[in-house]
């Protein structure tokens, strides 16, 4: 039997390189081919007729084109992709738009969490653990303990913003699945508002306006996702009342 002599921490820092060259290789391919240009609003107003002569030409390959372009931004972090999110309910519709938005918000929020995990977290964590120590434990410890309750709400209300929430969640050690999960079924909502305002913004584009964005805040909007959010804290709040009940 032949045995790997590698040493640990060497397949560490070799993993480790490898991650950041395939990043730095995407990064490069992104702004290489001009795709920053689609996640502006000017960039959507220019490439109007482009992207839906695209869809209507080879509805399949623009589906993977715009999934790798939203994967690459949510992995980068890039600005912008609000504008992007626009653009698939532009492109696809609501209902499609939406799921497709979901599927590749989902993964590139997955490829973040995972880099930052392997790459960066070790790091981090070691400079974190030696600054706050026990303090740090015990947030970890009581965040996990409820992890499916808080990464809902942080998905439903934008409280944080989108790629703080990933970086977040793999640095305090949630688990992968509850990640998956929660960002999964979390960001649908929202997503399917921008889908269906993007659907609609064809004729604002023509006459040069930008969309009314402040209606994500409206009573009508935001009503419903703290209803959803106080709905996920409930089994939290349900086993805090059992402990207390029994102590």
């Amino acid at each position: 039997m032949t045995e790997n002599n590698t040493p640990p921490a060497a397949g560490a820092r070799l993993r480790r390189v490898a991650l950041i060259g395939v990043f730095a290789a995407l990064i490069g391919a992104f702004f290489a081919f001009d795709l920053d240009a689609l996640i502006s609003y000017q960039g959507l107003a220019e490439n109007e007729a482009a992207l839906k002569r695209a869809v209507a030409e080879n509805r399949a390959i623009t589906i993977l084109a715009y999934m790798a372009v939203y994967i690459a931004a949510v992995v980068f972090s890039l600005p912008g992709a609000l504008w992007l999110s626009l653009a698939g309910g532009l492109m696809f519709g609501t209902w499609q738009g939406g799921i497709i938005i979901i599927f590749a918000a989902t993964i590139g929020a997955c490829g973040l969490f995972i880099a930052a995990r392997y790459v960066i977290g070790d790091s981090l964590r070691a400079r974190a653990a030696g600054k706050w120590g026990a303090s740090l434990q015990k947030f970890e410890a009581a965040f996990n303990r409820d992890a499916w309750s808080y990464m809902l709400v942080l998905r439903l209300l934008p409280i944080f913003p989108f790629f703080i929430v990933n970086l977040g969640a793999a640095l305090v050690g949630v688990r992968f699945p509850v990640f998956v999960l929660t960002t999964f079924f979390g960001i649908m909502p929202g997503t399917f508002v921008f889908a269906s305002i993007g659907n609609g913004i064809s004729v604002l584009l023509q006459a040069g306006q930008r969309p009314d964005l402040s209606v994500m805040t409206s009573p009508q909007i935001l009503g419903p996702l703290v209803a959803l959010a106080l709905l996920s804290l409930a089994p939290m709040v349900w086993r805090r009342v059992k402990r207390a009940d029994n102590g």
